[in-house]
């Protein structure tokens, strides 16, 4: 609760709590959070900074005046040949910075986790589904792989956008160093010393060596374009174990104690995944927001970005933050029901299995036509069973019950064996957790145990 001249029409009588963003007050982690907040390691007096700045009009020059009261001593040459994006805009390239090394392990940790259930799961066939609709089989361990590729290239975009972080340095008023020039009396090697001095204090390998005031916004673009992308990912994977769990197949974790509905007792509702894919679309259109800002912004800058940034590059990286946590829980604790997979499988590879009855036919002396009439008619007669009378496909029954196929009934369990049509599904897995997913992991061994705790 918040009291005081600005808490309503009674001051000191009315409590009126103040909004708070659910992605930190609900959601975010204690370490994300912490990046983006103002309990930095310094001796801040909060309270003159606030008086300053609704005198001032200036958050940079409040805090200016602040520690000019502090370090009376420093107090002239406080700020002096600096403008304020020296301070804001170095402050957000840190901010950047450390938001990507905070994600970096927390991804390196789902790809972690999603490797060992495909890793576990190679094998196990499952229907494969184009259209939504039952296609070719597949295994549930090569479907997590088409989930992991595209994580392992959300990886490879965070680390390159990571790493091509620059710092702003020491540039002045409109790009030119033309203050530290003067005040350095045109040693040019002193400036560019002082540039870099301050760019490696502040742990970064390079600054840019052209900016405006700012630097471009265009580097915002490819930070939240890349936690945009890994949201589309994060999406897709969880819209997909939704799907499954409607079928029965798969499920997310399910506390022993959590309700899934208020209403209907029985629901086992996928709350994780329904979160992630919620707050995914909102990282998604966060981006809008960096591509918009870096359109509009001037000749040498604008302040038109500034109240922008404060909301979507933070909130940016605590949702990235989120969802990453949500779905390292979700991927530690999926559960797999092989039973009901297979009874998907039964009801569907008599129709998938009739290209592979009329080879086996024809391998024993029959005609092919002959047999493609035959199989066409049973289907068709299976199909109806199923779509007009909501009975179970009986096209194997009508084939075995048809003495045309009686040189192959013998064979038939083989031929309708379910990894008879899973192709390399298997050795596709092995491989590419072998060559690409887990050489990712190396960099974060010494993080990858780490388990969440989930406030749900």
């Amino acid at each position: 609760p918040h009291t005081g001249s600005d808490a309503g029409p009674n001051p000191g009588t009315c409590h009126l709590p103040k909004y708070r963003s659910p992605l930190v007050s609900r959601y975010a982690s204690k370490e994300m959070s912490y990046n983006f907040s103002i309990f930095i390691n310094l001796d801040i007096d909060f309270a003159m900074a606030a008086v300053e700045e609704s005198k001032l009009r200036h958050d940079v020059m409040a805090h200016v005046h602040t520690f000019a009261h502090c370090c009376p001593t420093a107090a002239p040459i406080i700020h002096l040949g600096a403008t304020s994006c020296y301070v804001g805009d170095n402050t957000d390239l840190i901010l950047l910075r450390d938001g990507f090394d905070i994600l970096l392990p927390k991804l390196a940790r789902v790809i972690d986790r999603l490797s060992n259930f495909a890793e576990k799961y190679a094998g196990l066939p499952t229907l494969g589904f184009t259209h939504y609709q039952p296609a070719q089989l597949t295994t549930v361990g090569k479907r997590a792989c088409l989930w992991l590729q595209d994580l392992a290239m959300d990886m490879r975009n965070l680390k390159r956008a990571r790493e091509d972080l620059r710092f702003r340095g020491v540039k002045g008023t409109t790009g030119t160093q033309a203050s530290f020039l003067q005040l350095f009396q045109g040693d040019h090697d002193k400036v560019e010393d002082l540039d870099r001095m301050v760019t490696e204090m502040a742990g970064f390998k390079k600054a840019y060596m052209v900016t405006g005031q700012t630097y471009s916004r265009k580097v915002d673009i490819d930070s939240l374009s890349h936690l945009a992308s890994m949201g589309a990912t994060i999406h897709k994977i969880c819209t997909d174990i939704r799907l499954l769990a409607n079928l029965k197949e798969i499920e997310e974790p399910f506390e022993k104690e959590q309700i899934g509905s208020s209403a209907m007792a029985y629901k086992r509702n996928p709350m994780r995944c329904e979160r992630c894919c919620s707050l995914a679309r909102h990282l998604i259109a966060l981006l809008a927001d960096p591509l918009q800002t870096a359109s509009v912004q001037w000749l040498e800058r604008t302040l038109d970005d500034s109240a922008n940034r404060r909301i979507s590059l933070p909130e940016s990286f605590l949702t990235a933050d989120i969802i990453l946590s949500t779905l390292q829980n979700i991927t530690e604790g999926l559960v797999v029901y092989p039973k009901v997979i297979e009874r998907h499988i039964r009801h569907e590879l008599p129709f998938m299995a009739t290209e592979n009855i009329i080879m086996a036919m024809v391998k024993a002396g029959g005609n092919r036509q002959d047999c493609h009439e035959k199989i066409r008619v049973l289907s068709q007669q299976a199909a109806n069973v199923v779509k007009q009378e909501g009975g179970d496909n009986d096209l194997l029954a009508r084939v075995q019950a048809d003495p045309y196929f009686a040189p192959i009934l013998g064979h038939l369990d083989n031929i309708l064996d379910p990894k008879t049509f899973i192709g390399r599904a298997p050795q596709q897995v092995a491989r590419f957790l072998s060559e690409e997913v887990r050489p990712l992991l190396e960099p974060y061994k010494a993080e990858i145990d780490v388990k969440i705790e989930l406030e749900l």
